[in-house]
């Protein structure tokens, strides 16, 4: 199961509600690498991440997990894995001690020495019960837990949400040094796209059910660009060239994904680079094309 090119393979994954479809999504998560996953509330990310782990069912495509089937071999490829959500999945009444205990009958790769390690680094209690902790404390023991297993596959779900700058720069630190280890990989789905554009190599856009980008971050943001210029000077552009437009009282803001065709075909006006916040906003507004 280690031979492997991607920690994540997802092609053409559809799942149907009563309302909602998220729309043969594919996408590929490198081996070594962390993925920033983006969308709005109800985008379809948690839908999309339940689909990865086989809690939900899905209705058309397949996973592959660490190089297998993640329905197939379910188990064994989630003795590899390990999950953060934005809400503790542990009982109030148990302590950091109680699921130490609990834990190493659950994972053959459970290291106690390295559990203990992250409580005293993250500052957390042994003894106290998680009903007394506040919600930053209830993360970090999260991620304590997460990364105690020797798990090759860490699945973020708005893990930093919620949480002060201090506690935010922690977690993120604590990331990047387990991908210190060439085997191991992140997806991580984060409304906070600074986080993502300090920490990702690369980013998956999703916006009702539908993929809208994905690919190497830099990659992205290199393309990508911001036209500023005149209503007058915009009503001129070709649609075809552009996401969509921002315009206000003082003129226009147009988002093109080919920008360097673009800083050539439109040589008169000012291009500035963008933000994966920015490019977000932008694509969300591109079925009205012009937004203020």
């Amino acid at each position: 199961m280690l031979e492997y090119e991607n920690a994540i393979e997802v092609k053409d994954l559809t799942v149907r509600y009563d309302g909602f479809t998220l729309d043969h999504v594919s996408f590929d998560v490198a081996k070594g690498s962390i993925m920033g996953f983006i969308g709005q509330n109800g985008a379809g990310k948690t839908t999309t991440i339940k689909s990865i782990l086989n809690i939900i069912k899905r209705d058309e495509g397949t996973i592959k997990l660490l190089g297998v089937d993640n329905l197939k071999d379910d188990l064994t490829v989630k003795e590899h894995v390990s999950v953060v959500f934005d809400e503790i999945p542990f009982h109030d009444q148990l302590s950091a001690k109680n699921l130490n205990i609990i834990l190493k009958h659950i994972y053959r790769d459970w290291d106690s020495a390295v559990f203990k390690e992250y409580l005293e680094r993250l500052a957390l209690p042994e003894r106290k019960n998680i009903a007394d902790f506040s919600r930053g404390m209830k993360m970090k023991l999260q991620i304590a837990v997460a990364l105690s297993h020797n798990a090759k596959l860490l699945v973020l779900d708005e893990a930093t949400s919620g949480l002060d700058p201090v506690v935010r720069n922690e977690c993120l630190d604590m990331f990047m040094e387990y991908l210190q280890d060439e085997n191991h990989s992140i997806l991580m789905s984060s409304h906070i796209t600074s986080d993502l554009e300090k920490v990702c190599d690369s980013v998956t856009f999703i916006h009702k059910g539908k993929l809208l980008v994905t690919g190497y971050k830099d990659d992205i943001l290199e393309s990508h660009g911001v036209i500023k210029c005149k209503k007058s000077e915009y009503k001129d552009m070709d649609p075809a060239d552009f996401i969509s437009a921002r315009l206000s009282d003082y003129g226009a803001n147009v988002l093109v994904s080919d920008r360097a065709l673009c800083a050539k075909k439109y040589s008169g006006l000012t291009m500035d680079a963008t933000t994966l916040e920015e490019i977000m906003m932008y694509y969300v507004n591109a079925g009205k094309k012009e937004w203020s």
